[in-house]
């Protein structure tokens, strides 16, 4: 058992035994990673072909967005500008009506005094 030559030649039989199990038990674990580069590569393939055309749809939605905030803001603008001239115009109406009433008050004022007075030189 001192053989050097039978121990070199046993440990390289046991060496390449291990290696060739090795070998042999990742043969499927090799096959299922080609099928995954395989699947990978579709995938980049597929994402080459709609990415470009996809980006430049959200480009053209951002675009649109942008422009319908800006016509939305144009339009708050105005309906603030109708309403500020709808507020004025309702501030001056309470004014004008405010002022007939007063006018009212006093035409009946005179013409009760008309009146009074009208009486007072009747001679009747």
């Amino acid at each position: 058992m001192t053989e050097p030559l039978f121990w070199l030649g046993l440990s390289l039989l046991l060496v390449s035994v291990s290696l060739s199990a090795a070998l042999f038990m990742s043969i499927p674990a090799l096959t299922e990673l080609a099928r995954a580069a395989r699947s990978a590569e579709k995938l980049f393939d597929t994402l080459k072909e709609e990415l470009p055309s996809t980006l430049e749809a959200i480009r053209l939605g951002g675009k649109e967005i942008t422009e319908l905030t800006d016509e939305i803001n144009i339009g708050v603008k105005k309906a603030t500008q109708v309403v500020k001239q709808m507020d004025e115009g309702l501030v001056h109406f309470k004014e004008q009506g405010s002022s007939l009433a007063k006018g009212t008050d006093r035409l009946f004022i005179g013409i009760k005094a008309a009146w009074q007075r009208w009486n007072l030189n009747d001679p009747s």
